[in-house]
């Protein structure tokens, strides 16, 4: 596996080994404890995880109006390492002011997830790198939070 530019397979078999070995209650590195957490909040995706041959090959097409689970688990693991990196700058504050009001550290990740898909969606559209401040300014607006200047 190419650990910088993971293909769609490398991606799917690394949470589909990762399920077995939670399953199985095998050791987990670090990365793969991330991954655990998430795949635990996300029970709808386990059966999917446990049919490898079909978690391999199906195809999940925004057409189709069902969320791709191994998209949706790799945006989940990138907001979780840019949390403990606090990169951007001001992501982990963003994201520790919405659990000060009540806001579960699930749905919280959620809000971060969809201003990191608007950023990258955006930020490919352009033709141009992702920008922090404006995925950062993304959280702290759909959280209703205060803009940093």
């Amino acid at each position: 596996m190419n650990l910088f530019e993971p293909s769609r397979e490398d991606v799917r078999r690394f949470f589909i080994a990762t399920w077995q070995k939670v399953t199985a209650q095998s050791p987990l590195t670090p990365m793969e404890m991330l991954a655990r957490d998430r795949l635990l909040e996300h029970p709808e995706y386990h059966n999917l995880l446990a049919a490898e041959e079909d978690a391999l090959t199906q195809d999940f097409p925004p057409e189709a109006g069902r969320t791709n689970p191994f998209l949706h688990l790799s945006l989940h693991l990138a907001v979780a390492e840019q949390l403990q990196a606090n990169q951007p700058t001001g992501l982990r504050e963003a994201y520790s002011a919405m659990l000060s009001q009540g806001v579960c550290a699930h749905d919280a990740e959620h809000v971060l997830l969809e201003c990191l898909a608007q950023t990258l969606w955006q930020s490919q559209r352009e033709q141009r790198p992702p920008d922090g401040a404006d995925y950062v300014a993304c959280v702290r607006k759909r959280a209703k939070l205060p803009p940093t200047f």
